[in-house]
């Protein structure tokens, strides 16, 4: 009977430390999924932050926008035709206006400043003497617009805000690559403008 009642004991004592291990067992579990859910969450909510960044410029521009009949919605995927011409018309510039003295230093000093890494790859949309350094149609239309504003409106606009709007056409050129390196900036705490997101002051900062 003493050996009966023994092993009894010893099959409750192994029962209830099973069911002691299984407890534990499913609670580390519970924690896991937990953790791994939070983990999850956060890395959404991460990409929430910048999926949102919305950089494309709308509407018509300042003062040259109703001269030469062009807008920033010109330039959309949906509607290709439209964009071609749009980028063609301000392309056409380039060729047409001739710069003198003080406007050709300052046109090298603004064009220097950009380029079209997306398409081309040269340093800026110009050589140092002025020239045109790249043939692609983005090129051309920066050119001919910046040229069209120190011609035109050169008291009007600062070489800064002619650069911004140079930045903004290649902001609707290139408007994924723009949009990634808008995520980037923003992760970084760098101001969202123009100058920032198109031109050469952080043209690499994709690749650090």
């Amino acid at each position: 009977m003493r050996t009966d009642k023994l092993l009894y004991g010893l099959l409750i004592l192994v029962v209830l430390v099973m069911g002691f291990n299984a407890y534990q067992i499913s609670q580390l579990k519970g924690i896991k999924k937990t953790s791994t859910s939070n983990n999850q969450n956060n890395q959404i909510t991460a990409q929430s932050a910048f999926s949102g960044i919305d950089v494309i410029p709308k509407g018509i521009p300042r003062l040259y926008g109703k001269e030469l009949g062009v807008s920033y919605d010109d330039v959309s995927a949906s509607n290709q035709q439209k964009a071609d011409a749009t980028i063609k018309r301000l392309g056409t510039l380039d060729e047409q206006i001739n710069l003198n003295g003080k406007e050709i230093e300052r046109y090298i000093s603004i064009a220097s400043q950009i380029s079209c890494e997306y398409c081309c790859g040269v340093e800026s949309i110009i050589f140092s003497n002025g020239k045109p350094a790249c043939g692609c149609n983005h090129s051309y239309a920066m050119r001919g617009l910046a040229k069209y504003l120190i011609k035109n409106h050169g008291d009007e606009f600062t070489n800064d805000e002619i650069l911004e709007e140079l930045g903004k056409w290649k902001t609707l050129f290139f408007p994924d690559a723009i949009a990634k390196k808008a995520a980037i900036l923003k992760g970084k705490g760098i101001e969202l403008n123009y100058i920032n997101l198109a031109s050469n002051k952080y043209r690499v900062i994709e690749n650090q």
